[in-house]
């Protein structure tokens, strides 16, 4: 299928957790994102060089996971043209909303397995006060630290990868650019772009028996060392590091893993240069044979990376 450049990029990702106080207190005063806004039910944060207003949305509710996942558009054409074609796929419908604190009006609909997604253009830009502002124009805010530049990715669970990826390709005209062919003929997981990035979404069989669970959300960070020390700031915090510092062999992104007070896990990720500039790249197939080489450097994945996702599973239902 052609690409389409419609959607410019991945903008936010909306985070439940049932431990909102904790959860907000880790991804501000650990993590390192910055507070935008907040209302009644949400809080909206940004990394120190996101654009937009907000690139998370961490929202009170009864369990974890992901509530939404919003793209932003090229244009208000573009944004049509995206609608038209989601109206016409077939797949599950919400409709248009008015938005948030962050952006204006945007069109949500639904994958075959009840992650919902939203596409919008109309968008409120970061508006850092004066401690905030940064020295150098060409950044969106200050930063301290070692905390994550700006929104990466995040990885959601499907039972049927296929069936995802061509939700993903119709809907909002992704391209993958690297996959695991399983022995047994499914496709174990892929890596979708919707611009140059190596990926913006990644999605990973299913295999605790969940519905619409989230993986991990991933910021970026602007090297390797940031990450180093990371991992000293979660220890000292008492954070739960389930995985890393230590390279993917898949896209080699050099990664650190930790659950946040709610469950959720959350990655900070540095993926180098790495960019798909190829208009005809052609996408790069993982076998189980390579998978059970472990990581890049020979670490074998942990059990909790195949079954943890959020919300949990309840046994008795699943």
């Amino acid at each position: 299928m052609t690409p389409s450049f419609d959607i410019a990029h991945l903008g936010h990702v909306e985070l439940y957790t049932d431990k909102f106080d904790e959860s907000l207190d880790f991804f501000t005063r650990v993590y390192g994102l910055k507070l935008s806004g907040q209302d009644e039910t949400s809080a909206y944060l940004r990394a120190w060089d996101d654009y937009e207003f907000h690139s998370l949305k961490l929202t009170r509710h009864h369990t974890t996971g992901v509530g939404h996942i919003g793209y932003r558009a090229t244009s208000p054409e573009a944004l049509a043209r995206r609608v038209a074609i989601i109206e016409g796929s077939g797949y599950k419908l919400h409709g248009w909303t008015e938005g948030d604190m962050g952006h204006g009006r945007a069109f949500r609909f639904e994958d075959p397995f009840g992650h919902i997604f939203e596409i919008y253009y109309n968008t409120r830009r970061a508006e850092p006060d004066a401690k905030d502002r940064p020295a150098l124009k060409n950044t969106a805010s200050a930063f301290t630290g070692a905390p994550p530049r700006r929104l990466d990715h995040l990885n959601l669970l499907a039972s049927d990868v296929s069936e995802f990826r061509r939700f993903m390709e119709t809907c909002l005209g992704s391209r993958v650019t690297e996959y695991i062919q399983l022995d047994s003929g499914r496709i174990g997981g892929c890596w979708f772009t919707i611009n140059n990035k190596t990926y913006d979404l990644a999605c990973t069989e299913e295999h605790g028996g969940g519905h619409a669970r989230l993986h991990h959300v991933t910021y970026a960070t602007d090297q390797r060392e940031d990450i180093l020390r990371a991992a000293d700031i979660f220890l000292q915090n008492g954070v739960h590091i389930e995985t890393g510092p230590h390279k993917h062999a898949i896209q080699g992104t050099f990664f650190l893993y930790v659950w946040e007070p709610a469950g959720n896990r959350v990655e900070l990720a540095n993926a180098g240069a790495r960019l798909i500039l190829a208009p005809d790249w052609e996408p790069v197939c993982w076998t189980e044979a390579d998978r059970k080489k472990g990581q890049a450097w020979g670490l074998k994945t942990i059990e909790t990376f195949h079954t943890h996702g959020t919300p949990p599973v309840d046994k008795g239902h699943a």
